[in-house]
């Protein structure tokens, strides 16, 4: 497994950063101290002070929100911005909640933290900084032959302690640097653990919503072979049983009608073991083992009610869940178009994708229809949708009205 790249030090940028914020971020915080004891002192005085103390927290969300995109484009880090936990509902009851959720959220206070840090080690910067330079002036004035008293300590400066002073410039100029390395370490600790805190979010997030679309996958799928058993394969059943009870009532009486019911019985049985192959085929195609995906994908157009032009361009074989997935989709792409878009025709384009070093399996299917095509509960492309969101991918679906309707999947797989 490869590393995540360094990220750049960028010395210069951060040394710049930390002068601003040195000068003028100590100033706003000072500010922000003095903006918190007016709300607190004003809260005594009929509640006013609630109202400032909202402002405050929009403030502090803001230079935190801004400090998080300092950081990330000065290191090169990706971080998902703070984003405002806005109201669920309407009324005031639930905006006092969004400002609780929002005084609650550990990433913005995180994010606050590095900005106060980044301004207390700029003003440490900008001192030994001062102080350098200081002493480099000192260390250098005697060679004009002029002792001189300077400095906030009152140094008297001889020819003989401009070693020692120089020796001070240098201690100065490495505690530069260390702050400006110091302030690297904290900041891509604090916001790089928010990195961390987004990936897990969004993984969490993206599982959650696998295990959904696999759950209401299954239950689709469940739907559709309960009404394709009870509406096809147990009504012929039963009429092959029915069959063949008159045909037992007649065998005696009138072997002749007997021997044609049987006959009907035998024609009704091998409908409905061609109906039963075809349910299982729904459920999963035998062939995508023996074959792969380009054979399933040639047997399914062989099957539609339109014509269908494929181009499919795949090198061997794919993981069983990445060709199900695949496989399914544009079978029921194409059963959806030859049932609600009056199309034409139908071209199904398949390819294998590189993206930021991950493989996928790309798919669109594309008919000439009237178009007006809407994803809708327990309907076929809510169907689709499930199954792709189950196996890790997308699903895009444009068809406007009038047409055509085009419908892309994308779903990653391990090459």
């Amino acid at each position: 497994m490869s590393k995540a790249p360094r990220p750049p030090l960028r010395l210069g940028s951060t040394l710049l950063h930390m002068a601003l914020l040195g000068s003028f971020g100590l100033v706003l915080i000072s500010l922000l101290l003095g903006w918190l004891g007016l709300g607190i002192g004003l809260t005594l005085v009929l509640g006013l002070g609630l109202i400032f103390l909202a402002g405050l927290l929009y403030t502090i969300f803001g230079i935190s929100r801004l400090e998080v995109l300092r950081i990330s484009g000065l290191y090169d880090i990706e971080v998902a911005p703070l984003v405002w936990r806005a109201r669920r509902r309407e009324g005031f009851g639930e905006y006092v909640r969004s400002l609780g959720r929002n005084v609650a959220n550990g990433r913005m206070w995180a994010a606050m933290g590095s900005f106060v840090f980044s301004c207390f080690a700029g003003g440490f910067m900008l001192g030994a900084l001062q102080w350098t330079i200081h002493s480099l002036i000192v260390a250098f004035a005697p060679l004009t032959g002029v002792d001189t008293v300077t400095g906030p300590f009152s140094i008297v400066t001889k020819a003989s302690q401009a070693p020692w002073l120089l020796l001070v410039a240098v201690a100065g100029a490495a505690v530069v640097v260390g702050l400006a390395f110091l302030h690297r370490i904290v900041t891509m600790g604090i916001i790089g653990s928010l990195t961390r805190e987004t990936e897990l979010t969004e993984r969490v997030r993206t599982t959650a919503a696998q295990r959904e679309g696999a759950v209401r996958a299954a239950e689709v799928e469940r739907t559709r072979i309960e009404r394709d058993l009870h509406d096809g394969v147990q009504p012929r059943l039963v009429s092959v049983a029915m069959t063949l009870g008159l045909a037992h009532q007649q065998i005696d009486s009138n072997p002749q009608q007997a021997k044609e019911l049987v006959a009907e019985a035998h024609a009704s049985t091998k409908s409905a073991i061609t109906e039963l192959r075809q349910l299982t085929r729904g459920i999963y195609a035998s062939v995508l083992d023996d074959r792969g995906l380009d054979a399933a994908l040639s047997a399914v157009a062989g099957r539609s009610h339109i014509p269908v032009e494929l181009d499919v361009q795949l090198n061997g074989r794919y993981p069983r869940v990445t060709e199900a997935a695949m496989y399914f989709s544009i079978a029921e792409a194409l059963t959806n178009a030859a049932k609600h878009s009056r199309a034409q025709r139908c071209l199904v384009t398949v390819r294998l994708r590189e993206t930021n070093g991950q493989h996928s399996l790309w798919a669109r299917i594309e008919d000439n229809g009237v178009g007006g095509a809407r994803i809708t509960p327990g309907g076929g492309l809510d169907g689709i949708t499930n199954r792709v969101v189950a196996a890790g991918g997308t699903i895009s679906l444009d068809s406007p009205q009038g047409g055509p309707t085009a419908l892309e999947v994308n779903v990653p797989c391990a090459y």
